[in-house]
């Protein structure tokens, strides 16, 4: 079952998620100073047989670099605290724990080393802290990267026999349990503008530019690449806005303000030719910004969860909605996910404190498209539109192109509710 909403400019892709409560076994397949943060975070814990699991918060104090740099490799300390589960045992161990993180979106794992354990009854288990690292995604520069906590594994070996814990956060990631904050890459000089960007033998030609050293600034005219002499001079004010006057006196394809980074901006130089002139005139129509499959996606299945007495969490995968920028202009687009609440219509039976959770993904699928897309942070999709996906305005550059937008999803399902097939619509728009 899917829907599809309709806007005016804004075509809305929804795909159903459905999800079956039965009675039968199913099997269920997430250098600068340091700065320290404890947060409570809801953990949903399954131990090894025969110690019971348990529900319940658990404080984790994690201590990061309050800055760094994108792709540094950086460390990382967690004290997980007291977990929720209470051996029934006093026992003697040797633990390794493994802490599945966000880093800005991205995965990735800290395992700390082997440490004997000694663990009396009935007391909350409270594992040692331990120290890692993480990488810094590239492409952060300038912004602060949250990490989040998708899944706590404790290995314990008791004599060569290893009991698996496993932790999840409920709903899964967490929300941040610290951050860095990006350094901003220097800001190379760029040749903005070009005006006119077209002329015969004579044009005065003025080119802009922005992150230049506040003083005079020189520009030059291309052909193929190659200076043809043509050259000209400006200033760059204290906010490294720079202008440049040239005089374009030979043929050329280019200017560009001297040390610019960018490639130039291109200028069509107009030559006269003997003969009759013939003019012809073509006009380009702005075509849609679109998301689609127009009809809706088929509807996602998660499976079947059987009710035990405990929360549990179950994953699948949002079917990629097509994004089409054919504008040909300089704006941007964000795509926004809401969602309905899980129930079955024909019997009444709803699932209130469900949630869906998705970890978005953007790509291009069109190589000639001249924008790129952004992922939004994974996060729990409500009633309030969450941003899944986005292309950056253009400026004075040309943006669109064609792109798939979806993401990896999770359900996170209460103890108790009535055995039903459920589902919830999960409605994808575009503006």
């Amino acid at each position: 079952m899917s829907t599809t909403t309709f806007r005016r400019r804004v075509l809305a892709g929804a795909g159903a998620l459905s999800l079956a409560l039965t009675g039968g076994v199913v099997g269920l397949a997430g250098s600068a100073q340091a700065a320290t943060k404890t947060t409570p975070v809801a953990m949903n814990c399954v131990a090894p047989a025969p110690q019971p699991g348990a529900n319940g918060n658990q404080d984790f104090t994690i201590t990061l670099p309050d800055g760094a740099k994108a792709g540094q490799s950086v460390p990382i300390t967690i004290d997980p605290g007291e977990t929720p589960v209470i051996p029934m045992f006093t026992i003697d161990t040797v633990n390794t724990i493994k802490a599945k993180l966000f880093v800005g979106g991205v995965a990735q794992t800290v395992t700390s080393p082997a440490v004997p354990s000694h663990q009396e009854a009935n007391k909350k288990a409270d594992p040692p802290a331990f120290s890692g690292n993480i990488t810094i995604p590239d492409g952060t520069e300038g912004t602060t990267v949250q990490i989040t906590i998708d899944q706590v594994i404790t290995d314990a070996d008791l004599g060569g026999t290893v009991y698996t814990t496993t932790c999840t956060p409920g709903p899964r990631p967490s929300g941040s349990v610290g951050s860095v904050a990006v350094e901003a890459l220097p800001k190379d000089p760029i040749t903005t503008k070009v005006t006119p960007n077209s002329g015969k033998a004579g044009t005065a030609v003025v080119a802009t530019g922005a992150n230049f050293p506040a003083g005079a600034v020189t520009c030059s005219a291309l052909l193929g690449g190659a200076a043809t002499g043509d050259t000209g001079t400006g200033t760059a004010d204290a906010s490294g806005v720079a202008t440049c006057n040239i005089t374009v006196t030979k043929k050329a394809d280019a200017i560009k303000i001297d040390g610019s980074i960018a490639p130039a901006k291109a200028f069509v130089f107009l030559e006269d030719q003997a003969g009759v002139k013939n003019p012809v005139d073509v006009e380009v129509l702005p075509g849609p910004l679109a998301l689609g499959p127009k009809d809706g996606q088929p509807a996602v299945s998660f499976g079947s969860v059987t009710i035990n007495g405990k929360a549990q969490s179950v994953v699948g995968m949002f079917n990629a909605a097509t994004v089409q920028d054919f504008r040909g202009g300089t704006l941007g687009w964000d795509v926004t996910a809401t969602r309905t609440p899980f129930l079955n219509q024909t019997t009444g039976h709803s699932m209130a404190k469900a949630q869906i959770g998705i970890q978005p993904t953007c790509t291009v699928t069109n190589a000639d498209s001249p924008s790129t897309c952004s992922a939004g942070t994974p996060g729990a999709i409500t009633d309030t539109p969450m941003k899944v996906a986005s292309q950056a305005a253009g400026g004075d550059e040309l943006t669109g192109g064609e792109f798939a937008v979806g993401g990896a999803g999770m359900i996170q399902l209460p103890p108790f509710m009535f055995a039903d097939t459920y589902q919830s619509v999960v409605t994808f728009s575009i503006a």
